[in-house]
């Protein structure tokens, strides 16, 4: 398993302000991300700003595509993201689609696991060629106190022996890594963790040491 990245998730209602966040983050994180609330505020000018602002950095299209997979996988990439999201919900043929486009361009599918989904799904986006998926403890789960529990590892545990690597999210802290040691991370994403701390850059130094310590330099 390689090393997890970092990700700044970017859920603000206005691209002035997730730009500001950029500037103070994006020399501590490996991944930008125009999350889906950007997206709907802003359309295809937060992932164009965000790239622009970023050039080195991965940039995600969070848009939790549902249909039309092609064309939306074209637009995201062609505004200058790498990753770009589909729902778990999506008809197979939209992932096959969207996955084609993403492979012209040099990018990748994250599948968004919300809601329901079978392992019998997660085998059939690995078999369309997809090799990330996102796992989620959602916004509204967090505030109803939903927390991580063993039937979550187990079903994480279970995609990545299917292949897949995980983005994890979720309220996320340096603290929360350990409990996820086992499984096969692309990313921890965070947001308001980092963003919304007092000292920004002191939280992402925290998350990759936590990382560093966890996972080595593999």
């Amino acid at each position: 398993m390689s090393r997890p990245l970092l990700q700044l998730a970017l859920d603000h209602t206005r691209l002035a302000d997730a730009q500001r966040d950029v500037s103070l983050l994006k020399n501590h994180v490996d991944i930008i991300e125009a999350g889906t609330i950007l997206c709907l505020t802003e359309g295809l000018a937060a992932v164009r700003a965000l790239r622009e602002q970023c050039p080195e950095k991965i940039v995600v299209a969070d848009w939790k595509v549902a249909d039309a997979g092609e064309t939306l996988a074209q637009q995201a990439f062609d505004a200058g993201a790498n990753w770009m999201t589909i729902i778990c919900a999506a008809p197979l043929a939209t992932i096959e689609k969207g996955h084609a486009v993403a492979q012209a361009r040099g990018g990748e599918i994250q599948i968004e696991l919300f809601g329901n989904w079978t392992l019998n799904d997660a085998r059939d986006w690995y078999n369309t060629g997809v090799r990330q998926a996102i796992y989620h403890r959602g916004r509204d789960a967090q505030a109803s106190g939903q927390q991580w529990g063993d039937a979550d590892l187990a079903r994480m545990k279970a995609l990545s022996d299917i292949g897949l690597e995980l983005s994890i999210t979720g309220g996320i802290t340096p603290a929360d890594l350990p409990r996820f040691k086992d499984i096969r991370v692309k990313a921890f994403i965070a947001g308001r963790a980092l963003a919304g701390a007092s000292d920004p850059a002191q939280v992402a130094a925290d998350f990759h040491a936590q990382i560093q310590n966890l996972w080595g330099d593999r």
